[in-house]
């Protein structure tokens, strides 16, 4: 029913397309019965014409093309199928959240919940307790839309979360004992990285259980997809605490407003934060290399700023300047439970380095105001559009696993929703640009130095992040 790699040409003009596309569980289960999707008896979707999505229907990664070009890759369409592989009283979903916070979890659980049992039936879903220890250390937590109604309006993940702890054989002897056949995943890569070991071993054990991911991110890292949920509730967020940077710095004498964002290996949340709020002067991304003296550095930056207007407002993100902070505390680098580079505290770091280059000036007095909003803004309940977004999300992976799709992971390509292979998401990180348009654009905005040396502009490439974002 699925095969990777298909070859289409159904325009006839020799321009041929590549269709990644996903796991089904009759790959492996071929007997596998169908049934008929309940939803063309649901008073709700019965009356919306077209309801179904066609089996043939793809989507493509890239659609800004030229006369000549090939069609390139496409990802099947994300919805309903006429035809689903379970039966509504069959099914014993589960759904785990892993590693940290991001706004809008809890929707995502929500509309899990009431989306299985409003459009589909299913009345057993439980959730797995504390990331994906959970499966064999701790106990389910049984899932109702009652008892989800309004966890919406919460921060965090109600079923908690935690990183590492991921034991493959232990993850799926717990799912065969409990007789779970839908397993809902939420995570980041390496969650996501999780998730595809999971499904390989579901499939060598040839059990019917169909795998879902949905990719959290705060960061806005996951490649292919335009973006993930709760980037626009932490842009939104971030404001905050540039606004307060803004007030403490216009309001004291030669005042610096320093902000620390989250944005460990990519600065979108940095850049994007920045050109919302039109009040910072200078932003500093992981993707962007800068020095601090002589000529065309940070510190000469500052001193023009706060000579000029008297103030500044500073935006770093966590994984900026890390190799120069390594470098001057002689230190090495070390990674977390989840295998993440662990980070050392650069908004401190850097507040140092600046008092002590205007203490060492004796020129300017300055009045340093740091500011690190990291974990309110990941803790918050999300916006009205992630709210929406998290919605779409959540009624795409069900319609996959209802429909038999299997280690696949759901998002918006290009505006529309897809299901994506688990290896296309995990591949690699997305990061900004900084030879492209949006860079470009925060550069004109806050008048900063690139702090680019020619030799960093060799070799800088696309790297295929959605021109919704960048574009």
């Amino acid at each position: 029913m699925a095969c990777n790699g298909v070859n289409g040409d159904s325009l006839g003009n020799g321009f041929h397309y590549v269709l990644e596309d996903v796991p089904h569980l009759t790959d492996y289960l071929p007997d596998l019965p169908g049934y008929p999707n309940p939803l063309q008896d649901n008073p709700a979707y019965s009356a919306v014409k077209q309801y179904f999505v066609n089996v043939d229907d793809a989507v493509a990664q890239n659609v800004v093309v030229q006369n000549n070009s090939p069609r390139g890759t496409h990802f099947r369409r994300a919805g309903p199928r006429q035809k689903v592989l379970f039966e509504s009283d069959e099914v014993h979903a589960c759904i785990v959240t892993c590693g940290g916070l991001c706004p809008g979890l809890n929707t995502v659980i929500r509309e899990i919940v009431c989306g299985l049992y409003h459009m589909y039936g299913v009345r057993t879903v439980v959730g797995i307790e504390g990331g994906y220890k959970g499966f064999y250390a701790r106990n389910t937590i049984p899932l109702t839309p009652k008892m989800v109604n309004n966890i919406h309006k919460r921060g965090g993940t109600i079923l908690g979360t935690s990183r590492g702890g991921h034991n493959t054989t232990k993850i799926v002897d717990s799912i065969q004992h409990r007789g779970i056949n839908q397993v809902y995943i939420l995570g980041g890569d390496g969650t996501q990285k999780g998730a595809a070991a999971i499904f390989e071993e579901i499939k060598r054990r040839g059990l019917k259980v169909a795998v879902a991911g949905i990719p959290k991110t705060i960061d806005n890292d996951i490649p292919v997809i335009d973006k993930s949920f709760g980037f626009d509730t932490a842009v939104e967020e971030a404001q905050r605490a540039i606004s307060a940077a803004h007030v403490e710095s216009e309001s004291n004498d030669n005042c610096i407003g320093l902000v620390k964002l989250m944005g460990r290996n990519s600065g979108f949340i940095a850049m994007y934060a920045t050109l919302a709020s039109r009040d910072v002067d200078c932003c500093l991304i992981p993707e962007s290399p800068f020095y601090l003296e002589g000529e065309g550095g940070l510190f000469e930056y500052i001193e023009h700023c706060i000579e000029e207007q008297g103030h500044m407002v500073i935006v770093i993100a966590e994984g900026a300047g890390q190799e120069l902070i390594l470098k001057s505390m002689h230190k090495l680098d070390e990674q977390d439970a989840s295998g993440n580079k662990l980070h050392q505290d650069v908004g401190l770091w850097i507040s140092q380095q600046i008092k002590d280059y205007f203490k060492k000036k004796k020129k300017i007095t300055i009045n340093l105001k740091y500011i690190d909003p990291t974990y309110m803004i990941r803790a918050v309940p999300s916006i009205a559009s992630d709210n929406i977004f998290c919605t779409l999300l959540a009624h795409s992976a069900i319609h996959g696993a209802m429909a038999g799709y299997t280690g696949f992971t759901v998002g918006p390509v290009n505006g529309r929703h897809a299901y994506i292979p688990f290896n296309r998401i995990i591949e690699r990180q997305n990061k900004v640009v900084i030879t492209d348009r949006m860079w470009a654009r925060l550069l004109s905005s806050t008048n900063q130095p690139s702090f680019l040396h020619p030799k960093h502009m060799d070799g800088e490439q696309e790297n295929g992040k959605n021109p919704q974002l960048n574009g």
